[in-house]
């Protein structure tokens, strides 16, 4: 059975995802009990992504100075079949926050893997319909950053192409203490999406995601581009 009851409601705006190919085997010990790994073209990914949580509220209740903050994750995409149904969704390495709140309150709520460190952003919309974007954060005494510039305007995201696999996971698995999976919905409409000029990734990350990871994000992304967003509901989790 899935929840249908709502825990959170935010808008996640202005989307930068880095997205970096990598070998099956570096996830597997990452891999939530009752999923298997999700690939798009025979291509299994892991995707750095910054962007800004706006106007959130947990069972409806807004919580003073943690309402609008940024967050940057690493993830990767994992699916669950029930039936003739597949269940398209992500899980997550590590995920940033720049509160202890915000990230006690997902540690506890789903043993999600949040850390909370300094953060910092920078978004530019230009005249033309672009859009730069900058997100930060202080680790191992460094700022690490991603950065992004877009090439033309926005468009709707195309079925079959790589952005579309990448955006349209509506359902997240997290690893609980005990071994078992709690599995929960996400809602929001399809985004549109800027193709990259520029994208880049650029710090240091072994604390936070281990060696193997880090060096792939020392590397250039397999592709990139930046989603507008939307407003967004997540529900509670159920334990597969």
């Amino acid at each position: 059975m899935t929840s249908n009851r709502t825990f959170l409601t935010a808008e996640w705006r202005n989307l930068v995802l880095l997205n970096y190919e990598v070998a099956p085997r570096l996830l597997s010990p990452f891999l939530p009990p009752g999923t298997e790994l999700d690939s798009w073209n025979t291509k299994t990914f892991v995707s750095l992504v910054g962007f800004q949580f706006l106007n959130t509220r947990i069972l409806g209740v807004q919580i003073p100075f943690h309402t609008n903050f940024d967050e940057v994750n690493l993830r990767f995409y994992v699916r669950r079949q029930i039936g003739a149904e597949i269940r398209r969704g992500v899980a997550f390495i590590r995920e940033i926050v720049p509160r202890r709140a915000i990230a006690s309150i997902a540690c506890v709520s789903y043993n999600e893997k949040y850390v909370a460190l300094p953060m910092a952003h920078k978004i530019e919309p230009s005249a033309d319909g672009g859009i730069a974007a900058l997100y930060r954060w202080k680790s191992e005494g460094e700022w690490s950053e991603i950065s992004f510039v877009s090439l033309g305007k926005s468009e709707p995201l195309q079925e079959g192409s790589e952005a579309h696999f990448i955006a349209e996971h509506y359902w997240g698995y997290a690893t609980q203490r005990d071994g078992g999976c709690v599995e929960y919905g996400v809602t929001h409409p399809s985004w549109k999406v800027w193709a990259a000029a520029r994208a880049a990734f650029h710090g240091r990350t072994e604390k936070l995601y281990g060696p193997d990871f880090a060096e792939i994000l020392r590397g250039n992304p397999t592709s990139a581009f930046l989603a507008d967003g939307s407003e967004i509901s997540v529900m509670r989790g159920h334990r597969l």
